[in-house]
C-alpha cells in the first residue's frame, strides 16, 4: 500500500464516513449501525467487551471500576451490519502496470476501513480461478491491520468466474456484498446479480478498468496476448473495430447498471490512474455509496 495515499490525515478524513446500508437491519450483534428494531438510540440495550480502536467516549466507567475491565455501552437502535467484500483476483487485474490490482486492494481497503470504524462486521474474498478465498471475520478498528495483511497478500493469477466462485460463499440475509473487478469474467454477470439479490443482499459493484481500456489509443497491426490464457492472436486496428469494441464495453457497463438498479444496487466505473481521494469522494459519494 501507498503511504501517501493511506497516511494520517486520509484516515482522518475517513472517520466521517460510513458505508450507507439501505436496507433495515433488525438481526445480529449490537453495532454502530442504526435500525428500525424496537427502541430509541438513547434506550440502553446490552455491554460489549471494549476492543482496541473503539469510541473511547462509549466506555462505561462505572463497569470499569467494579470489574476492572473496559465495556461499551450499546443501545437498541444499533446494529451491525454484515459487509462482504469480493476481490477479483485474476491475472486481467495485473494485466499492463498492475495499476488495476492496486486500486482494487485500496479500495478494499477503504471499505474495510469504513465498516470497522463504525462497528460493522466485514470478511474479504478473493477470487482465483481456484475458487473463493474468505478470510476470517474482522470486526473493531483494532483489526484492520489484519484485513489490510489479507488484502496485501493476495495473489493475482489465473482466471476467475464470478458467478461460480461468489456462490461457494454462504451468505448471511440483508448484508452488503461489494464485489471489486474488472468484470471481464466467465459466467453470467445478470445470473451472479440475481444470485445475489435472492440472498437478500444490498448490492455494490465496483468496476476497475485502465485508462487504455476505457479509451483505447491503437491502430495498425498489432498482437493482442489474453493475460489470462496466453492466447495470441494478430490484428489490425481499424476506427471501426474501436467503434466496435467501444459499443460492447458501453452494452457490458450499462447492462450491469440497469440490472443492478431493478434489485437497488449500485454500479461505479473507476480508472486505475484516478486519485483514490476522487473515487471516494466524488464517485462514491455520489452513488449513495458511502
Amino acid at each position: 500500500m501507498s503511504n501517501k495515499v493511506f497516511d494520517g490525515e486520509f484516515f482522518k478524513n475517513l472517520e466521517n464516513i460510513s458505508l450507507k446500508a439501505r436496507m433495515t437491519i433488525n438481526n445480529g450483534a449490537a453495532g454502530g449501525r442504526r435500525s428500525k428494531a424496537k427502541g430509541s438510540s438513547v434506550e440502553f440495550s446490552d455491554f460489549r467487551e471494549y476492543t482496541p480502536g473503539d469510541d473511547f467516549r462509549r466506555i462505561d466507567w462505572n463497569a470499569y471500576g467494579r470489574f476492572e475491565k473496559l465495556f461499551l455501552k450499546l443501545f437498541m437502535e444499533e446494529r451491525e451490519a454484515y459487509i462482504n467484500i469480493f476481490l477479483d483476483c485474476s491475472k486481467s487485474m495485473i494485466a499492463g502496470d498492475g495499476s488495476k490490482a492496486m486500486m482494487a486492494q485500496r479500495l478494499s481497503a477503504v471499505f474495510t476501513y469504513m465498516a470497522l470504524n463504525n462497528l460493522d462486521r466485514v470478511c474479504i474474498n478473493t477470487m482465483t480461478s481456484k475458487g473463493i478465498t474468505p478470510s476470517s471475520s474482522f470486526m473493531g478498528k483494532g483489526t484492520f491491520q489484519q484485513a489490510l495483511s489479507f488484502i496485501e497478500n493476495a495473489n493475482f493469477n489465473g482466471s476467475t468466474n464470478l458467478w461460480d466462485s461468489i456462490k461457494k460463499k454462504q451468505l448471511k440475509s440483508r448484508a452488503v456484498s461489494i464485489v471489486i473487478s474488472d468484470f471481464f469474467t466467465e459466467g453470467s454477470i445478470e445470473g451472479l446479480i440475481k444470485y445475489l439479490a435472492f440472498n437478500k443482499q444490498q448490492i455494490v459493484f465496483i468496476q476497475v478498468l485502465t485508462k487504455d481500456e476505457i479509451s483505447p489509443e491503437i491502430d495498425g497491426q498489432v498482437r493482442l496476448v489474453d493475460s489470462e490464457t496466453k492466447e495470441e492472436i494478430n490484428i489490425t486496428i481499424t476506427p471501426k473495430m474501436m467503434k466496435a469494441y467501444e459499443v460492447k464495453l458501453k452494452a457490458l457497463t450499462n447492462g450491469m447498471k440497469e440490472q443492478l438498479k431493478r434489485y437497488g444496487g449500485s454500479f461505479v466505473q473507476v480508472s486505475s490512474e484516478e486519485e483514490l481521494q476522487k473515487v471516494i469522494f466524488e464517485k462514491l459519494s455520489k452513488e449513495g455509496i458511502i
